[in-house]
């Protein structure tokens, strides 16, 4: 029998890779000759680096940039010399997670510290990067990004602005003259798993402006610049924005991605499988285990375990998923692809104790389910 394993993380608990080990470790106490493939996956969020570095064996290369309010900090990014490619992960220069709560505000903050993490991967010897956009604590529709690649974004005297949100509105033109010549070599993909338009009341402001710090009136400012730029990127580069799907992710940076980079934005869990030759590796297998911390509908659009099951229906493999909590019911699981599925929570009726012994029920879990093939 051959079993791939493929989990997400169960965040706060688990990494795919301690998910992988407690499965193989519980199979094997019941099947001890079962074929074990592990293929821990990420959807192009946070963690995709590290499962990146386990399946391709890159490189961290740190470097120092500036924070969403312009401090020095170090961030890292993934290289792979071999192929030439380099994943960067936009929440390591320009996260939430690096501003106190009291200075997040996307009204003032910049994407600068990203751009000048894809510089570096371009003076590396870069020929492809990849950016996931998730976690950004930004709302500049990649002003940031472009100017560390050598855009500048003038006011109608002319006068350089400063890359933070509030200044969108003030930009009346964009300046290309000293971009980074090597950019238009790059091939450039963007995990993006939202669909959200650049402006209006599912834009970049509106739906993520407020979980961003900024205030009512700053949300319709930041608005109102979007739909500036968005008007400046149809007279200059001759790009429609508003019209594409995922424009709005990250603050605009979707927006930003496509038109200063030449970007193509890609569901992140896609991405991923296709660079860890995913479907490839799954060839034969009777089932595939996937998991992640909760089971429930948003499960259904866009993230791992929809990505494991996509792979799966293709080659007619069936899957079960262990998961720390389930909310969905056996009909809509079977619907979905789910032959099997079994939760941490249905063992444990305490969060804290599910969270520290994460490892040890996913253990149990998979004992349970190898059971039910002896």
């Amino acid at each position: 029998m051959k079993i791939i394993v493929s989990p997400d993380k169960f965040k706060g608990s688990l990494t795919g890779t301690q998910f992988c080990a407690a499965v193989e470790e519980g199979i094997n106490e019941v099947l001890p000759n079962t074929e074990i493939v592990k293929l821990p996956l990420a959807d192009g969020g946070d963690g995709t680096i590290e499962i990146l570095e386990y399946h391709l064996k890159g490189k961290r290369i740190i470097v120092k940039v500036n924070d969403p309010l312009f401090r020095d900090i170090e961030a890292s990014y993934l290289y792979m010399n071999s192929i030439k490619m380099a994943f960067i992960e936009m929440a390591e220069a320009s996260g939430m997670y690096l501003l106190k709560k009291e200075e997040q505000n996307c009204y003032n903050t910049t994407t600068l510290g990203t751009g000048e993490l894809i510089l570096d991967a371009i003076n590396n010897g870069a020929k492809s990067i990849i950016l996931g956009i998730g976690g950004s604590a930004t709302n500049d529709c990649g002003m940031g990004m472009a100017r560390a690649l050598g855009y500048k974004f003038e006011d109608e005297h002319g006068k350089e602005l400063v890359p933070i949100g509030k200044n969108l509105i003030r930009v009346k033109q964009i300046n290309s003259h000293n971009v980074v010549s090597r950019l238009n070599s790059i091939d450039f993909k963007v995990a993006c798993d939202v669909t959200n338009p650049l402006y209006g009341e599912h834009g970049a402001a509106y739906v993520y402006g407020p979980q961003k710090g900024a205030s009512e009136d700053e949300i319709k400012q930041l608005d109102n610049g979007l739909k500036n730029m968005a008007t400046i990127f149809k007279k200059q580069f001759e790009i429609d924005v508003q019209n594409i799907k995922g424009a709005g992710a990250a603050g605009g940076m979707g927006a930003g991605t496509l038109v200063f980079l030449n970007a193509e934005l890609k569901s992140g869990i896609d991405l991923v499988k296709d660079l860890v030759d995913f479907d490839t590796k799954i060839k034969g297998a009777d089932w595939i285990i996937t998991g992640e911390g909760k089971l429930d509908s948003q499960t259904l659009s866009g993230k791992t375990i929809d990505g494991v099951i996509t792979s799966a229906k293709k080659q007619n493999i069936a899957v079960a998923a262990l998961c720390g909590s389930i909310s969905l019911s056996n009909e809509d699981a079977e619907i979905f692809g789910i032959s099997y599925m079994d939760s941490v929570m249905a063992s444990t009726k305490s969060l804290e104790d599910a969270i520290q012994n994460g490892s040890s029920y996913v253990k149990q879990m998979a004992i349970k389910f190898a059971k039910t093939m002896a």
